[in-house]
């Protein structure tokens, strides 16, 4: 009943925001991509031969933050907002060549009925993927748009604060670092380590982690995020052997539409929790996960799954199952909204804080103070765009 009160407090903000003033008229549709790090960071094109591992890991330049991209929407009324989606220039394509005929002309207030038109005109070559990553970016701006028009920071859109600040979890190497900044949970890859399912490569995993649990000490939460490299009854096995390292969860261990092998895994796994649903998209896909018990903890990434009309639904539907949503690189000034507002939203994942060198990811971070992101006090989204940064990070979006 609370869940439902707060959705329609939430929705009765946001009426009465979009009621106030006069309608914003879309003027300009723009995209261009935003690499926020490198194709090269899952390895490289140069195989070995046709059975090459790697093959089978060569993720391409449209995946991930790799792809990302920078989506830029103007008004008649002077606004300007900013979301970040993906699918690289595939995304860039889809945007300049299909969605920006349902948005030119159209009031940028009526979010939601934007958001199923243009799901509703991809479905035919959409539903997941390139399109939905295309749509995240076009939501986040139109967001953007909506708290600028009503000059409200977004999550006060979505309801107001559920919390005064958001629990963050570190991703990274340097959990040294991390754990200075006041970290107090941590989440390792497999990047160089564990990357197989053989002996070597388990021994080599399971060292790591335990080098890791040193560092963090005993009652910090260590989770392992597995890149979809595992099977069933690898996870098992595995599972089995770290349970003295005390795993909070372990983060997508196989492929996102083995729904049943998932559901097997929250089943039978013992010592730790299964997450997934990073490389889920919108309200339908991660209603699978859920009606397959398929997950204990859900990933959504706003940027890439359906944007934020969207995944607010699914924290919501997922808060009616008993199942806690942690954004995927929930810290990013983009993703932090949601949980802010949303009470289903306990922890989010670490967006540029400790990941040092890589300047843009930082801008795009929200305040951040002993492990938690704090609310973002700026109308809209909170990102701001200088012609400078545009110029050196999204040249072509500078013109």
């Amino acid at each position: 009943m609370k869940s439902r009160r707060a959705f329609l407090k939430a929705a009765a903000s946001t009426t009465a925001a979009l009621a106030a003033g006069p309608v914003q008229k879309i003027v300009s549709v723009k995209a261009a991509p935003m690499p926020l790090l490198p194709t090269s960071r899952f390895g490289t094109k140069e195989f070995k031969s046709e059975t090459d591992p790697q093959r089978w890991r060569w993720f391409g330049p449209f995946s991930q933050l790799a792809g990302a991209i920078l989506v830029q929407i103007k008004t008649d009324q002077g606004l300007t907002g900013y979301g970040m989606g993906g699918g690289g220039t595939a995304g860039v394509h889809i945007i300049e060549n299909h969605l920006k005929d349902l948005l030119m002309g159209a009031n940028a207030l009526n979010v939601e009925m934007l958001w199923e038109q243009m799901f509703s005109s991809t479905s035919l070559y959409g539903r997941k993927g390139l399109p939905i990553m295309a749509i995240s970016g076009i939501d986040l701006a139109l967001w953007d748009i909506i708290g600028k028009h009503a000059g409200l920071p977004v999550w006060r859109l979505l309801g107001g604060a559920s919390k005064t600040q958001v629990e963050s979890y570190y991703t990274g190497t340097n959990f040294e670092r991390a754990a200075k900044l006041g970290f107090r949970a941590f989440k390792m890859g497999l990047f160089d380590s564990g990357a197989g399912m053989d002996k070597e490569s388990t021994s080599k995993l399971l060292g790591a982690l335990r080098k890791a649990r040193e560092v963090i000490g005993p009652d910090a939460k260590l989770m392992i995020d597995c890149l979809c490299r595992w099977n069933v009854e690898y996870t098992l096995e595995f599972a089995k052997r770290a349970e003295g390292l005390n795993l909070y969860f372990i983060e997508e261990p196989l492929l996102p539409d083995d729904y049943v092998g998932y559901q097997r895994l929250c089943e039978e796994v013992k010592g730790t929790r299964i997450a997934s649903g990073e490389h889920e998209y919108t309200r339908f896909g991660f209603q699978e996960l859920l009606r397959h018990k398929a997950s204990h903890f859900l990933q959504p990434d706003q940027t890439w799954c359906g944007g934020l009309t969207d995944i607010r639904k699914v924290a919501t539907i997922a808060q009616a199952y008993g199942v806690p949503v942690l954004p995927h690189r929930g810290g990013s000034i983009f993703s932090i909204h949601l949980p802010v507002a949303h009470s289903n939203c306990p922890m989010a994942e670490s967006f540029g804080t400790a990941e040092t060198g890589n300047e843009l990811m930082e801008l795009l971070t929200p305040q951040f103070k002993d492990g938690y992101y704090l609310p973002p006090g700026r109308p809209g989204i909170g990102a701001e765009f200088s012609a400078a940064i545009l110029k050196k990070h999204v040249p072509t979006m500078a013109s």
